[in-house]
């Protein structure tokens, strides 16, 4: 039992609450109530009542009912919900969350996948809905410049050749993106670049028109000697693909000067390669670092006159994989410190590193080549931040039950996009190459017509397949994550997670495949949640989308590397 004192006064205003669910106590209550707390007298008659403090005993067990139901009412509160369009959606609408709900710095977060690892989940889901219809990073600079000057600003007012900007213009490229209106004009002044945007930004144009600008400049001087042509430009990309990408785009904005752009990749062997440089350079190179590094060791290839050395998708570029080989191309090139030292006689390299996010060891290689502290930095204000304008749907799946989901999605997207001129494109993203090919072979059965991309197949017939699919022969692409990095698919209104990505960063690459500047409107994802493994990189994701915040763990900076201290050994 426990004592409490209490006065008449309180003892009135509370017994109700206390003891609701007790009745027997509760009209024993309201007799000592009705007696003024003193209880009937030797006669039945009540006395006067007053204020004196009366001890009551309530039992602990009825204790710990109330607080038992207190604690259930304050657990079944929702404070996310508000009138409006839903951001969080989800099959128990008590985690459901209004776009115009804000959290607090210290307020808890309920997840809808919090209880996912338990195999009683499977066939939950939840949605994170697209706010936006517009991509931020095409209305956010736009908007901007409306409000100042009365109309949105164009490619001709970035002081670009009138030539660039009506090869832009028969493409029907007017308006320059945010990413392009913040580094067109840094790039132009001779600026060491770090731009750091999220994926289909138009990150590309941001580096080749200034680039195409620059060097057209240089060939219309008088110092300019004819009938001579030396390596202006290197584009240094992770795939063969890529560089196939770029190298298209180069030579569309390179047309009309009739300036060359060349692509070397790897695994063709060093016939190939020297092929490339046999007729001599080009005004711009795009090239894979091992097929790059081949070519400098046999002297194909001379980078002293170099004026710009491009390092595009460098998170990838600065991995393990690839930082070793990119070091040597970048101790092999004379890179100004300076905007003055990229013009007149003898100048240097402008240095631009392009990517959406960067790995550690990017401070200790660049360090080794320019001042880091002169280099200029163009970060988006989205970056690492879910796409606002496409919608991402998590559904808990058993790995027996993925192929039939995949399926039924096909269905509905064939019904929803039928009498439509272009097909809807859909790529199907797997962690592992046999996964890919053994997905091929059971869309085989199903009569699914598909085309399959991974890295164990040879570099022209990867380039070959990603060509089909682009110019929209097959609808569907199933692939590794090789097709996750800098590639175009602006055809792509479906991506699927088919197995969950294995980190932040390549849920990041694999979604930006849809949503990209001049691409499909409406663009989806889908990712299938399986294994426990993959439950914690979905809460993190799902967390990200309700607090609006970055994904966890990603750089968007370098700095100084620290200076390494020597031990004296005494």
């Amino acid at each position: 039992m426990h004592s409490t004192k209490v006065s008449h006064v309180a003892l009135v205003a509370h017994n109700a609450l206390l003891l609701r669910n007790v009745s027997p106590f509760v009209n024993a209550l309201h007799r000592f109530r009705d007696y003024g707390g003193k209880g009937p007298t030797r006669f039945g008659h009540s006395s006067a009542p007053t204020n004196e403090t009366v001890v009551i005993r309530i039992p602990q067990h009825m204790q710990r009912r109330i607080e038992n139901a207190k604690e259930l009412r304050g657990k079944k509160k929702i404070p996310t919900i508000r009138a409006g369009k839903l951001l969080i959606q989800s099959k128990n609408t008590e985690h459901n969350q209004s776009a115009g709900y804000a959290f607090g710095k210290f307020e808890q977060t309920t997840l809808s996948s919090k209880g996912w690892k338990h195999n009683k989940s499977f066939g939950d889901y939840f949605i994170i809905n697209n706010t936006k219809s517009v991509a931020p990073f095409v209305t956010e600079r736009q908007q901007e410049e409306s409000v100042k000057e009365g109309k949105a600003i164009e490619f001709g007012q970035l002081h670009i050749n009138k030539e660039l900007v009506q090869t832009l213009n028969m493409a029907n490229i007017t308006h320059p993106t945010t990413v392009q209106l913040q580094t067109i004009p840094k790039v132009l002044k001779g600026n060491n670049i770090l731009c750091a945007a999220e994926t289909g930004s138009g990150k590309t144009l941001s580096y080749l028109l200034p680039i195409v600008h620059k060097l057209q400049l240089d060939k219309s001087s008088e110092d300019y000697i004819e009938n001579t042509r030396t390596l202006g430009c290197l584009i240094v990309v992770p795939s063969r693909e890529l560089a196939e990408q770029v190298a298209s785009v180069s030579r569309f904005l390179c047309a009309p000067f009739h300036m060359l752009t060349k692509t070397v990749g790897g695994g063709r062997g060093i016939g190939p390669i020297k092929t490339v440089f046999r007729k001599g350079p080009a005004d711009i190179l795009v090239a894979t670092p091992g097929a790059l590094i081949k070519a400098l060791r046999r002297r194909y290839l001379d980078l002293s006159t170099l004026s710009f050395l491009v390092v595009d998708e460098a998170d990838t570029m600065f991995d393990p994989s690839f930082s070793g080989m990119l070091e040597s191309i970048l101790l092999q090139t004379n890179i100004a410190r300076a905007p003055s030292e990229t013009k007149g006689p003898g100048s240097k390299a402008q240095l631009l590193v392009v990517g959406a996010t960067f790995p550690g060891g990017v401070a200790e290689v660049l360090a080794q080549v320019t001042d880091l502290g002169s280099m200029v930095t163009v970060k988006s204000k989205n970056l690492h931040l879910l796409m606002p304008h496409v919608k991402q749907t998590f559904l808990k799946v058993k790995g027996c039950d993925k192929l039939l989901e995949l399926q039924q999605v096909l269905k509905e997207l064939q019904h929803e996009t039928r009498g439509e001129e272009v097909g809807a494109g859909v790529v199907v993203f797997c962690n592992k190459a046999s996964t890919v090919n053994w997905l091929g072979y059971a869309l085989d059965e199903l009569r699914v017509k598909h085309l399959r991309l991974q890295g164990e197949m040879p570099s022209a017939v990867r380039t070959g397949i990603f060509r089909t699919f682009q110019k929209g022969t097959v609808d569907l692409l199933i692939c590794t994550d090789i097709a996750s990095r800098g590639l175009d698919t602006s055809r792509v209104r479906l991506v699927v997670n088919y197995d969950c990505p294995e980190s932040h960063t390549d849920y990041i690459h694999r979604a930006g495949r849809v949503g990209r500047a001049g691409g499909v409107e409406e663009g989806e994802v889908l990712s299938f949640v399986t294994h426990p493994w993959d439950v914690e990189l979905v809460q993190a994701i799902e967390t990200s989308a309700r607090r609006r915040s970055a994904l966890p763990g990603m750089k968007s900076a370098i700095s100084k590397p620290k200076a390494v201290v020597e031990e004296s050994q005494e």
